[in-house]
């Protein structure tokens, strides 16, 4: 076994942008290993078969399989690509020992690399880049890695470099080992000699390789300064070294469908890969510390119900344990591409548990620590209503079980549209979550653009007299009473207040009064709640007999009624106050998409901890906010970002109110 501290399989998750080839990489790493058999005719062996990956033909959640290579077990976790899926594999990501980072040789598509490569450094995973698809890019392989360089705040270490026969590319040259390589499609790669044209070229990027090594090494950066060749054992024993301690991020080529380079990248993994206990340690846990899980993933299954996907953190867990007050009610192992069942499992193993009922996504069960992933603020969101009104009930279970399998889901209700809103990290995320409820869970459900939660104030003040009575046999109805309403500054809500005198108002119909009035605010004469007024109770009459609470409670909804189309009532729009993030060099764009939609910029600023970022607050109309997330991300390469929170409401008027109530109007 190459690392010395290595107990259980070793994990490495396959992370990289939409279309890189993770799946396909996987599918041909299982197919080398002897695990699976090789896809033909465009089949699939292995990949994500959900039902929201065959609707929209894109993996949206996280595949696993095991495989041995050279008597070493792997678990390989397959994290799916699009940014809106980034929490499925910041879930995944931290159970891994290891990722490898997929990127197609596409300078102009290594932007998009900039905040995964951040997650990974921030949270201290050690990871490497495989650039995939390299058979016939015409891209310069070091100015792939300078693009590279830019998104990466660790070192780059390029450890392979293509050899090139016209416009194809023929083969590599291993830097730490210096050797010389030829493809072989669909077998391992042959040594050979190396090419004589190269030889000046590939001294000069293998002594850049050892130059970035030796900033770590004394003796490797003793040996260069003496012109010595440092012994490839010595190089190689560095790489690993540096790579487990976080320091570096090596680069290794290939091609996944003729298995270039997927050799070299196992043996990559195999020698120079960290071992569990690192991982153990980045969770904060000893090495004989109590049984622990993380739970790196959740789905409901037929059947067998909700399953916990967990990777024993430390000792040693045995059916029927309970771990964190959970019972442990039995265990799965993956196999190749299957689960097998199995009565324990032991520090570094990979499990599946069915109905383990109070576990989350993220945590860590039976460890004193309290830490989780972090995670992604929801950006877009859709108004969720079933067709038919007896699967209410059935879509708040369903609903439950999408946000435990996805925890970057979130459920809102608005109190003022009276809408049940579903949150995510955009468009597609959304069409995940409908396609799930429609077909997994068999709910029937409509998705629509949630309505904006406008208010409504006044201008002017009235006085208004109203008398409530209605005879009908027996106890009548009575109550009269005398308002007045007045505009408050913004912001400052509503009040009641009592001026009554020598009980022309008994006490307790006064309270009813107050309900009148504060049900009548609820929709405005424009057809939106009313805010920021002052109501005060002057004076009025009852009824000996015919009065009631039932009696002044209409009254007072009665002279709000009447009062308030006189008092001059304008629309409120409200104003969301926004961080918008994005690289730097894209910020012009970003000043430009705010300004598009109405918004004010307030000021500028570097993003914390996020070296070539920045960060833009303004003020956006909070109507210009629903598919802002789609066209930030068109402009930033699928980078941008931002959080938001209600700010303050601002008068609407002119078109864009006209427009408001024409939409109110027609909707009622």
């Amino acid at each position: 076994m190459a690392n010395g501290d290595q107990r259980g399989p070793r994990v490495v998750a396959l992370v990289g942008p939409y279309s890189s080839g993770k799946t396909t990489l996987l599918e041909n790493i299982l197919f080398h290993t002897k695990t699976t058999r090789r896809r033909a005719n465009g089949e699939r062996v292995f990949g994500d078969d959900t039902v929201g990956a065959k609707k929209l033909g894109m993996g949206v959640d996280l595949n696993m399989a095991s495989a041995t290579y050279l008597g070493d077990e792997y678990i390989f976790l397959d994290c799916p690509g699009s940014i809106e899926f980034s929490q499925e594999m910041r879930n995944a990501v931290h159970a891994a020992d290891v990722a490898v980072v997929v990127v197609e040789p596409e300078p102009t598509k290594i932007q998009a690399l900039s905040p995964l490569l951040h997650d990974l450094e921030a949270e201290g995973i050690p990871h490497l880049l495989f650039i995939n698809k390299i058979d016939h890019s015409d891209v310069h392989i070091r100015d792939l890695a300078a693009a590279i360089e830019t998104v990466s705040a660790l070192p780059v270490l390029l450890r392979h470099v293509p050899i090139r026969d016209g416009n194809d590319i023929s083969g590599f040259v291993d830097l730490a080992a210096n050797r010389a390589y030829h493809y072989e499609p669909g077998s391992e790669s042959r040594m050979i000699d190396m090419p004589e044209g190269l030889v000046d070229q590939i001294a000069d990027d293998r002594f850049q390789l050892m130059e970035r090594l030796a900033d770590f090494h004394d003796c490797l950066m003793e040996e260069l300064l003496e012109d010595i060749d440092p012994p490839s054992s010595e190089v190689f024993a560095d790489l690993a070294e540096d790579l487990q301690a976080g320091k570096v991020m090596p680069v290794l080529m290939g091609c996944a469908t003729q298995l270039f380079g997927i050799r070299r990248l196992l043996k990559a993994l195999r020698h120079e890969m960290p071992g569990f206990d690192h991982t153990s340690k980045r969770f904060g846990l000893e090495e004989n510390a109590k049984p622990a899980l993380y739970v790196l993933k959740t789905r409901h299954m037929p059947r067998l119900g909700k399953t916990s996907l967990a990777r024993v953190m430390s000792g040693k867990i045995r059916d029927g344990v309970t771990i964190g007050g959970l019972k442990i009610p039995g265990m799965m192992k993956p196999v190749g591409t299957d689960l097998r069942k199995v009565g324990a499992a032991t520090a570094g193993d990979i499990v599946s548990i069915p109905r383990l009922e109070g576990a989350e996504t993220g945590c860590l069960l039976g460890a004193d620590s309290k830490w989780m992933p972090a995670k992604s603020q929801p950006v877009f969101a859709m108004a969720v209503e079933v067709l038919e009104r007896k699967d209410e009930a059935k879509l708040s279970e369903a609903l439950n079980k999408l946000i435990e399998e996805d925890p970057a889901y979130e459920l809102s209700h608005s109190q003022d549209t009276g809408e049940l809103q579903l949150w995510g990290q955009g468009e597609i995320h959304l069409r995940v979550a409908k396609i799930k409820l429609c077909e997994k869970y068999s709910v029937q459900v409509e998705f629509a653009t949630p309505r904006v939660s406008y208010k409504e104030t006044i201008r002017r003040s009235k006085t208004q007299h109203t008398r409530y009575k209605k005879q009908s046999g027996g106890h009548g109805q009575y109550g009269d009473v005398v308002i007045s309403v007045a505009p408050q500054p913004l912001g400052s809500g509503f009040d009641f207040a009592d001026k009554v005198t020598g009980g022309a108002i008994p006490k307790q119909y006064i309270q009813s009064v107050e309900a009148g009035v504060k049900d009548y605010l609820k929709q405005g004469p424009l057809g939106f709640p009313v805010v920021d007024v002052a109501v005060t109770l002057e004076d009025g009459k009852h009824h000996a007999v015919d009065s009631s609470d039932m009696a002044f409670k209409t009254a007072g909804r009665k002279a709000m009624a009447e009062a308030m189309p006189d008092c001059d009532p304008v629309l409120l729009e409200p104003i969301e106050d926004v961080q918008l993030m994005a690289p730097s060099s894209y910020i012009a764009k970003v000043n430009s998409l705010i300004t598009s939609r109405r918004g004010q910029i307030r000021g500028f600023d570097v993003r914390h901890d996020w070296p070539g970022w920045d960060q833009v607050e303004a003020r956006i109309p909070a109507s210009e906010m629903q598919d802002m997330i789609i066209e930030l991300r068109s402009l930033t390469q699928g980078t941008g970002t931002f959080s938001h929170k209600f700010d303050h409401l601002t008068e609407l008027g002119g078109r864009l109110k006209a427009e408001v109530l024409k939409g109110r109007n027609a909707s009622m």
